[in-house]
């Protein structure tokens, strides 16, 4: 029985020293150097090996490295094998400290103070109570859940959607697609952190954006295939839209020439939001195992029927 890792190599060293530490029984290996691919048991990876069924003929668990499982193609991989989504603690306090800074950067208009810097214009404006400020997530999973928790405590007007309903303490919850309209529009800073999956793809269109109120804002941390690339620039271009800030694009990185990387009402961070820290990810990964061995549902494990 071993646990296999295919992802960044300076990552998995980590991952190897924090294993031999907490479960040295388990051998611990790293992507090529599989040993007998029979007696792996464990896949962590960003994308699995192709043809996994006879790569790893014995797999019994798909861990994600990531938050996120939209870069596996599950038709490819058994039905029997469990994938399991990365939640851990160093996922969401990058998330959450992400949000914020983007959320406070529209709020306290640190973006127009950028461009008045850059004209050598000393103006001020007027400061604006968070209260004022409508902030809403699309998506309520672990992370939009920990961002709305996290921007209550500063006194922002919080909001958020999911296609369920969701109950958190402070925040008003809309579900369903007959609540997305009046959640649109009454968000003055829209934050998306939803999976991605085919009912989301392109969500983010120019039908859906028009919805926000005049001057409202995008925080665009969720995948790049959530966003009409094309439609955000008309509606920045028009003034519909005030700010777009977005770690991720299609494709990443843009092409040299892509409208956005100059775009004054845009600016762009490299998929930097929130990443996996191995310490933590270990740790959840071996929890995870015990609920295997357990036979309980792991923590993240993915509902194939709903993508993630």
């Amino acid at each position: 029985m071993a646990f296999l890792y295919k992802a960044d190599p300076a990552r998995g060293a980590i991952w190897a020293q924090r294993f031999a530490e907490r479960a040295p029984r388990l051998p611990f290996r790293i992507w090529p150097e599989h040993g007998d691919a029979s007696e792996v048991r464990y896949l962590a990876a960003w994308e699995p090996p192709e043809d996994l069924a006879r790569t790893l003929p014995n797999l019994e668990v798909l861990f994600s490295v990531g938050a996120g499982i939209d870069q596996f193609d599950l038709s490819t991989i058994p039905s029997h094998i469990p994938v399991v989504r990365m939640i851990e603690p160093g996922i969401v306090e990058g998330m959450i400290e992400y949000v914020t800074h983007a959320v406070l950067t529209l709020h306290r208009d640190f973006l127009d103070y950028a461009h008045r810097q850059q004209a050598r214009r000393w103006q001020a404006l007027p400061v604006r109570a968070a209260s004022t400020c409508r902030v809403g997530v699309l998506g309520l999973g672990m992370l939009g859940t920990a961002v709305l928790e996290r921007l209550n405590v500063f006194g922002y007007a919080c909001a958020g959607w999911s296609r369920s309903p969701h109950r958190i303490e402070g925040v008003r919850c809309y579900a369903g697609a007959d609540e997305l309209d009046p959640f649109l529009a009454r968000t003055d800073v829209l934050v998306c952190l939803l999976p991605l999956t085919p009912a989301t793809e392109g969500m983010l269109d120019a039908r859906l954006l028009r919805k926000l109120p005049p001057g409202a804002s995008l925080v665009q941390t969720g995948r790049g295939a959530h966003l009409a690339q094309d439609d955000l620039l008309a509606l920045l271009d028009e003034g519909h839209l005030r700010y777009a800030l977005l770690d991720v694009t299609t494709p990443e990185p843009l092409p040299i020439g892509h409208p956005l990387w100059q775009h004054p009402r845009v600016r762009i961070t490299p998929h930097i939001a929130s990443a996996t820290r191995p310490e933590t990810a270990v740790d959840a990964v071996l929890e995870n195992l015990k609920r295997h061995a357990a036979g309980e549902r792991m923590i993240g494990e993915v509902d194939r029927e709903r993508g993630y």
